[in-house]
């Protein structure tokens, strides 16, 4: 299994994790529950109207956590937003209840985004047991 499949079945085997972006001062953690592994990279999505959007627009540094039993994975790096209909199109169908959300009438639409110069740490709380870059 590649490093990234590894990092793709950690968020899936999680279920909900965690995003960590900031808002001046302020650090900002809020749950999230969708990604996609397409062509080595995993996406993510945001509404392209939240603050979280916005924060990542100002500052793309971001990180995300999610955690099993004891064990937890950080992976971080710059969010690059991509315009990829079809992936949005795969989030909406994951999650049809979205879809009154992001919707042509509500001109609200899903950001995709992927992680570049990332890290990924596979963790217990006192040691880093594997860690890649991406």
């Amino acid at each position: 299994m590649k490093p990234i499949e590894k990092v793709d079945k950690y968020l899936t085997d999680a279920g909900v994790y965690f995003l960590a972006t900031e808002n001046g001062d302020q650090p900002k953690i809020r749950p999230i529950g969708y990604h996609k592994l397409d062509e080595d990279k995993i996406y993510f999505s945001v509404g392209d109207f939240k603050e979280v959007y916005k924060q990542m627009q100002k500052n793309p540094k971001i990180e995300i956590v999610a955690n099993i039993g004891p064990e937890f994975m950080r992976y971080y790096g710059t969010a690059v937003f991509e315009e990829k209909p079809e992936l949005a199109q795969s989030a909406l169908d994951a999650f049809p209840v979205l879809k009154n959300v992001y919707n042509e009438e509500t001109g609200n639409k899903l950001a995709m985004f992927y992680l570049k110069d990332a890290t990924a740490e596979f963790r217990t709380m006192m040691d880093i047991k594997e860690s890649y870059k991406f």
